[in-house]
């Protein structure tokens, strides 16, 4: 049984090979991560797994993979990049992996949240224009940060807030418990909270599950963090709310659209800081996801 890594970067093809074990099954690496869907076929050359770390994958590609069985995708947003029920249907099995990048992607929203709160990106735009702006910030010791989604990631915001003397209230689907913080209701968390972090993944139950009227219920002056999916959000009503300063700073990692067009309105709105999907871009968090992708393919290979 035989792998390709479809879409490798150099940084993940080095690790890949680094993190290769004696008696592993054959991987090929290619090492182009701008690949074209319609590319599968011939780059996968009958393999039966195929490692994907950013590259959709549409169904009707899928079935002229001849061999496919199995993908092994880079994180776990694949509905993103393909249909896993489909691929089910076509005897391909979707494998995830979670958890790899917890402490990196909470980094990552803390980090927006507090450069939005204290503007720093647009302080930064305009001093490199020659123009010396001093903005109030928000002071964010003793402010109430609501946790969206409670997985693995949020635990980790939770941590690093209330280490910094935060507040942390939450909500999630099932039932859940953590030290430090208060589970409560969803209408509780858009009222009370100064910070909205956003910790979803996406499906069909969380497909625009930030409504207009979500949005307007959160507290003037929210501040709005995602580094989840962009696809949970309104978008529509995300910029209004932004124009309106009833969201009074947007800190996003992932958009509708990647790589955001630089014509999105979204770059010409002063109040939100952009980074470019890279929350969970870290060496440490990179080398976790590998093994994790050896881990599946040495799995599959023993049946």
């Amino acid at each position: 049984m035989r792998g390709v890594f479809v879409d490798a970067n150099e940084a993940l093809a080095v690790i890949m090979e680094g993190l290769e074990k004696p008696g592993d099954p054959k991987v090929r690496i290619h090492r182009d991560p701008d690949i074209k869907p319609e590319q599968y076929p011939e780059i996968l050359d009958g393999a039966e797994i195929a490692i994907v770390d950013h590259t959709a994958l549409p169904t009707e590609v899928a079935k002229q993979c001849a061999g496919l069985k199995h993908v092994v995708f880079l994180g776990t947003g694949a509905r993103s990049y393909m249909n896993p029920e489909e691929l089910a249907e076509l005897g391909i099995s979707v494998h995830l992996i979670k958890g790899y990048g917890d402490t990196a992607v909470a980094e990552s929203a803390i980090a927006l949240m507090w450069a939005s709160a204290r503007v720093i990106a647009m302080m930064d735009r305009e001093m490199r224009g020659g123009n010396w702006l001093r903005e109030d910030g928000m002071q964010l010791t003793g402010k109430t940060l609501g946790l969206i989604g409670f997985g693995g990631i949020a635990a980790e915001v939770a941590r690093i807030a209330s280490g910094s003397g935060m507040k942390v209230i939450a909500w999630n689907r099932s039932p859940k418990s953590h030290p430090g913080v208060t589970f409560t209701d969803l209408d509780t968390v858009l009222a009370k909270s100064d910070v909205v972090s956003l910790h979803l993944l996406l499906n069909d139950e969380t497909r625009g599950m930030i409504t207009r009227e979500k949005i307007f219920a959160m507290k003037p002056g929210i501040i709005l963090i995602n580094t989840a999916r962009a696809a949970v959000v309104d978008e529509a009503a995300m910029i209004d709310a932004l124009k309106s300063g009833h969201i009074r700073h947007a800190g996003l990692d992932v958009f509708n659209t990647e790589p955001l067009p630089g014509d999105h309105p979204l770059t010409k709105l002063p109040n939100v800081t952009l980074s470019a999907h890279s929350a969970f871009r870290t060496p440490e968090a990179s080398e976790n996801l590998i093994e994790a992708a050896w881990v599946h393919c040495r799995r599959i290979v023993k049946g």
